[in-house]
């Protein structure tokens, strides 16, 4: 299979013709069978850059950036608030994250979405995959001339951040891209380093006739991190004091100074569609089959050179080595039928191969752990998508049909057009999946972290509302209904264990964001109110999520120069905060220590000069006099105050 992969892969990357041509002004031709161009996004000028480009023929709206679900995104090089609030490690919003003290550590979460379409178990180590690029997350591209980004910024104590970015098309048919992620950064804290890399190459082939399509990536992963379990309970004290002389971090004695944390994988997808029958002027119907092959490898390793009463008894005094793997393979035909009056249609079936576990059995307590689940599940699934006057409707469902794990999944969702200003949408979403792997087989050379539990599938419910005003705001309701939720906590006083809660929980959010402005002047806001009504002892979220921005923006030098600055103000509410276990990569509840409600202030100068966008940022710059109660998580002091830079630039040949 490997072997298949990597000649399919060598066939699609090394397309014969290199011929560069000139792209007319309209929409390019190797994107006609993608959705139309989404008009979320931050606004694009209509006029041609002919400045920025040496094709004159070329135009910014023909840069296109393609989603794995077919929305294409127009290349934007405009400076905003939102750009302002991507502008981090993840290069994603983070309002609803909380951020360790050292970039490329982990998060922990204010808010949870329980939509999901997953039908198989998640590997686990979840606290390991904020950076971890999942199959959505990768796109493909279609432009017009060789288009290269450079994304660069400091970050805490020796080190920094660099995303390099080049995609070019070789024809009108044929694109490839390729990109690394690279991070490195020693922490203000004792043992903390995090070095972190990402690489990606895509490529994505449309015949002259549109009626072939095909598209591949390879993503290979690497994230490391030092760790260190906190500081200690008796520096805490310290740490809140404010004393000047524990203003140098480095001096907190941490819970320990010896262990490590690696998650890393590789994934080759390929899928591709021909069009058995087009569209033409005397039918409206089409028939199109498609293929899709994914093979992804990956493991997560926790190693110590000896073991810490913070973890409990082990099995060996030293050399501390928990490695844990998996290996999964899924292949896909589907068949798409559309018709301009009823709709688009579209059936799969899915073929899972799952190898998760560890070298050795385990003999505990007069019980045996495997070492492995495997197995294979045949999968059916489809689609309906359909636009009926100011209406859209769209659905799909998936469950498992054969094989050792059940799971589903059900999404209704209706949008409509009630005018100009105003779009309302609701949905409905269903989903029962068995737990993570970890919470059904875990190993270590530590006593109480090993385990073989045959828990139950856990099933979510959410029932969302959406209405969008350009001129009053996003309002998002949503209430969530979770069955068998699965969690980890303390047995005790002892260590962390997998649990399933036998009542409901019950959850609902509301979110509310809209933009303000008079002249130059702008006030950006996010308010999210959250509610556990049953349940908040498993699940903990804080009350109260909150970030305004008022900052100020214009243009100088003949509009050479385009300037943002501002100040932003972030809060949540206390509540009781989950804390980290690094052996596991995962948080779990805790119901003892609460934690937030504390203030972030953050001032701003973010500069745009041609397609070079400069950000320079005083982070959390009131921690020296609102309190030193911050905390990311319990024993995990948030970031003081640092004043970082970075740029992001855009070439275009």
């Amino acid at each position: 299979m490997y072997r298949l992969l990597l000649i399919l892969f060598c066939l699609l990357f090394g397309n014969p013709s290199f011929s560069q041509e000139k792209f007319i002004k309209n929409r390019p031709e190797g994107v006609n069978n993608y959705k139309p161009v989404r008009e979320d996004r931050d606004s694009i000028s209509d006029s041609p850059s002919k400045k920025v480009v040496k094709n004159d023929k070329a135009d910014i709206k023909d840069y296109i950036i393609i989603s794995r679900e077919n929305d294409s995104i127009q290349l934007d090089t405009t400076l905003s608030i939102h750009k302002e609030y991507k502008f981090n490690f993840l290069r994603k919003d983070n309002f609803e994250l909380l951020a360790f003290s050292n970039m490329g550590q982990t998060y922990n979460t204010l808010s949870e979405d329980f939509n999901s379409n997953a039908l198989l178990p998640s590997f686990g180590a979840q606290a390991k995959h904020f950076n971890y690029m999942e199959a959505d997350d990768i796109h493909y591209y279609h432009v017009p001339t060789p288009l290269t980004e450079l994304m660069y910024k400091t970050a805490f104590e020796q080190g920094q951040v660099l995303d390099a970015f080049f995609t070019v098309n070789t024809s009108k048919q044929f694109n490839v891209s390729i990109a690394y992620k690279g991070l490195r950064s020693l922490g203000k804290y004792e043992h903390i380093l995090t070095s972190t890399g990402n690489f990606r190459l895509t490529s994505n082939y449309t015949t002259k006739n549109n009626r072939y399509t095909a598209r591949a990536h390879i993503v290979v992963q690497d994230i490391f991190n030092e760790e260190n379990g906190g500081i200690t309970d008796e520096e805490l004290v310290n740490f809140e004091l404010g004393d000047e002389e524990y203003l140098d971090r480095g001096i907190f004695e941490p819970l320990f100074d010896n262990a490590e944390s690696t998650l890393k994988g590789k994934r080759y997808l390929l899928e591709h569609s021909y069009i058995l029958k087009p569209k033409d002027s005397l039918s409206s119907n089409q028939i199109a089959i498609g293929n899709s092959l994914s093979l992804e490898d990956k493991y997560y390793h926790f190693t110590q050179s000896t073991g810490n009463s913070f973890f409990g008894d082990t099995f060996i005094a030293s050399d501390i080595s928990d490695k844990v793997t998996l290996e999964s393979f899924y292949a896909e035909l589907n068949a798409r039928y559309s018709n301009a009056k009823l709709g688009a249609f579209k059936v799969n079936v899915g073929y899972n191969n799952y190898n998760y576990g560890y070298n050795s059995l385990v003999m505990l307590n007069n019980q045996t752990i495997t070492n492995r689940l495997l197995g294979t599940v045949v999968s059916f699934g489809g689609t309906y998508e359909n636009t009926i006057g100011a209406f859209a409707l769209k659905g799909d469902f998936g469950l498992n049909m054969t094989g050792d794990i059940q799971g589903n999944f059900l999404n209704a969702e209706a949008a409509y057009s009630i005018s100009e200003d105003i779009d309302a949408n609701a949905s409905v979403h269903m989903n029962s999946k068995a737990p993570d792997f970890n919470f059904q087989l875990f190993q270590s050379d530590y006593l109480n972290y090993n385990w073989q539990n045959n828990f139950k599938n856990q099933q979510s419910k959410q029932l969302a509302f959406n209405i969008n005003s350009k001129k009053y705001g996003n309002l998002q309701l949503d209430y969530n209904s979770l069955n068998n939720y699965l969690y980890f906590t303390k047995e005790g006083d002892t260590t962390v264990k997998p649990f399933q809660y036998g009542e409901t929980v019950n959850y609902i959010r509301a979110k509310f964001s809209n933009e303000m402005r008079y002249k130059s002047i702008t006030l950006n806001n996010t308010v999210l109110f959250q509610s556990v009504m049953d349940g908040d002892e498993v699940f903990n979220i804080p009350q109260i999520v909150t970030r305004h921005s008022l900052y100020y923006t214009n243009e100088f030098f003949k509009k050479a120069l385009f300037l943002q600055t501002g100040v932003t103000f972030s809060y949540f509410s206390s509540y009781y905060m989950n804390r980290y276990d690094p052996l596991l990569a995962e948080f779990y509840v805790q119901n003892t220590t609460e934690l937030g409600n504390f203030p972030r202030i953050d001032f701003f100068v973010n500069a745009k000069i041609s397609q070079t966008r400069i950000y320079l940022k005083a982070e959390h710059l009131n921690s020296a006099f609102t309190g030193y109660n911050f905390y990311s998580a319990p024993n995990y002091p948030y970031r003081d105050f640092v004043v970082r830079f970075g740029i992001v630039w855009n070439f275009f040949l």
